[in-house]
């Protein structure tokens, strides 16, 4: 029961962050059930399935508040969804074990990316009334979701991470209609691994009260989530979860390549605690 709980929480907090940031739903789950010992691939699996739901009530509530561009979405979610799919296909034909560390090496990058991107890329607020765009940004959009949907699969995390921070440079969206554009996108990316996943791996190795755990909170996190978006500070959400991403697949490298736990290893992990609540407490102090 209690890990169940855990499971539910960690769907929560992920989808809290997703639904607000933009981002951070997959990348933010995958990192802590890699660290709870999952493979590469089932963490993944069971993330994309849970997340097929979570995006949906998550895109849905976005739309109810009117943060979703629906021509910014048509451009993304065909590319993206075939993206996902070869990247599921990519990463169920790869042992867990040679692969673990490369993800979290790449969810570490990730981590990092997260926390320069709201602590120190401002974001212009100020959105142009004229809305028509250059043939080569038409053009972008089609490599940039097929390249999301790919990390996103094999990374577990990836989507939001990559899409959320070029769509905040468009002068034509605004940054609640760019991440609630990126959300409601995300449930045909989801859907589109999960189905690779199923066929690459099959039901059977799934993990299913992980799932169910994960979807309900995120599910009840969801609607929160797409109202918080207006209201509370980008930054300190994007310095909670790259902080808890860079520890968490700081630990998983060290452990893996050096057979060091981070952990237990006061000397080490105690300045990286004392940076972290510094740079909160920056981001607690920092201007929109």
């Amino acid at each position: 029961m209690k890990k169940i709980v855990m499971l539910a929480l960690i769907g929560l907090l992920a989808q809290l962050i997703d639904g607000s940031l933009g981002m951070a739903y997959g990348v933010t789950s995958t990192t802590l059930l890699l660290v709870a010992g999952f493979s590469p691939a089932i963490a993944s699996a069971s993330v994309h399935l849970s997340e097929v739901v979570t995006s949906a009530v998550s895109g849905y509530s976005h739309l109810k508040f009117g943060n979703v561009d629906m021509k910014t979405v048509k451009k993304l979610v065909i590319p993206g969804a075939i993206g996902a799919f070869l990247g599921a296909a990519f990463l169920s034909c790869i042992p867990s074990t040679l692969i673990k560390p490369y993800i979290s090496l790449f969810l570490l990058g990730l981590g990092f990316y997260v926390l320069f991107r709201f602590l120190w890329i401002k974001v212009n607020v100020n959105i142009e009334t004229d809305s028509t765009e250059s043939s080569s940004k038409k053009r972008m959009y089609r490599p940039l979701g097929l390249i999301a949907g790919f990390m996103d699969a094999t990374g577990g995390g990836g989507w939001g991470p990559i899409t959320t921070p070029i769509l905040l440079t468009q002068k034509n969206l605004t940054p609640s209609k760019a991440i609630g554009s990126v959300n409601f996108s995300e449930f045909a990316v989801s859907l589109s691994a999960s189905i690779g996943f199923f066929l690459f791996i099959g039901w059977e190795t799934l993990l299913w009260q992980v799932v169910i755990a994960m979807m309900l909170g995120g599910v009840i996190a969801a609607p929160f989530a797409a109202w918080l978006v207006q209201k509370l500070k980008p930054a300190l959400l994007g310095v909670l979860a790259g902080g808890l991403i860079i520890i968490t697949n700081l630990r998983t490298i060290l452990n893996e390549f050096f057979s060091v736990d981070l952990f237990t290893e006061v000397s080490a992990m105690l300045p990286l605690l004392i940076l972290w609540s510094f740079l909160i407490g920056f981001a607690v102090r920092k201007k929109a």
